[in-house]
């Protein structure tokens, strides 16, 4: 791979800027058949929690114009399991490996990060914004104070970088940004999915069966880069950015307005090897433009 997306986020070597999103790639192994995990930025692994949960009953998923909503509710086997038989298999890839962590309260975010500490893997990202889940989650997403404290309570209890993904679903993004950086965070990633429901005309009751779920895909896209940009004016964290990529057109939108880095979600359905396409299209920009190098691009959007 080119040395022109070799890059170092929040201390962690990658070979690419393109990462997975977590809750779109499975744990990895899922899609080692259609990609090679040796070939990515990093594996962001599906949100871990610390005991399995089943996740939400009923439907699911439901696809919406330029996107979808899903409402999968954290089905995970929990931390024991996952740093036992799941971690160890990905470890010959030789791909950083950043495992997303979901909680129902500050301490029981604490316990996950000690249990991580002295797992193969290369960092760990705070989910305090995820939608479809009655306790914890989008919970200490959506306040300054308990962000912080998941936060403060993670960085006490690990030193590998820690990045906290954001929910979109707050009035003032780049005040949530600044909380937790001053709580230690290494580095942001954002958006998570945005809050939404489906109706079925005919029944007349809501299509998931957790009755909102998250939207995510094209259709999130113009919200999520204007939050990247607004939350690169108030950090000097390094920052992921996320919602929508499908191409590495949008990709390289991320990285002007602010993003070190990138993650691709939604768009890992319709393409298995939607990472490698957008990493060779980003590779293929920076040449077209008479770049060295992808950070030449970050936070230089012009107004």
């Amino acid at each position: 791979m080119s040395s022109k997306l070799s890059t170092v986020f929040a201390g962690i070597s990658m070979k690419s800027p393109v990462m997975s999103a977590s809750g779109t790639f499975g744990f990895g192994l899922e899609y080692s058949d259609f990609v090679p995990l040796q070939a990515l930025g990093a594996v962001v692994v599906k949100g871990t929690t610390l005991a399995p949960r089943a996740g939400n009953t009923g439907h699911r998923i439901a696809e919406t114009p330029s996107g979808m909503l899903n409402s999968v509710g954290l089905e995970n086997p929990g931390v024991d399991e996952v740093i036992k038989h799941i971690l160890p298999q990905l470890v010959p890839y030789e791909t950083p490996v950043i495992v997303n962590i979901s909680a129902s309260t500050v301490e029981e975010y604490g316990l996950l990060a000690n249990k991580l500490s002295r797992a193969p893997i290369a960092a760990l990202e705070i989910n305090i914004s995820c939608p479809n889940v009655k306790q914890g989650g989008m919970v200490f997403g959506v306040e300054e104070e308990s962000a912080a404290a998941v936060v403060a309570s993670v960085k006490q209890n690990t030193d590998k970088p820690i990045i906290t993904k954001l929910s979109p679903n707050v009035t003032d993004i780049a005040s949530m940004a600044r909380a937790v950086e001053q709580a230690g965070t290494d580095a942001i990633s954002l958006i998570n999915t945005l809050q939404g429901m489906v109706i079925d005309i005919h029944s007349w009751r809501p299509v998931l069966g957790n009755v909102m779920g998250g939207l995510s895909g094209p259709a999130v896209k113009p919200v999520a880069v204007r939050m990247v940009y607004q939350v690169a004016q108030a950090v000097s964290v390094p920052i992921i950015g996320m919602g929508g990529i499908t191409t590495a057109d949008d990709a390289v939108e991320f990285f002007l307005a602010g993003a070190s880095a990138v993650a691709v979600g939604t768009a890992n359905f319709a393409n298995p090897r939607a990472i490698l396409d957008i990493t060779q299209g980003l590779e293929d920009y920076l040449s077209m433009k008479g770049l060295d190098h992808v950070s030449q691009l970050v936070g230089q959007v012009k107004l």
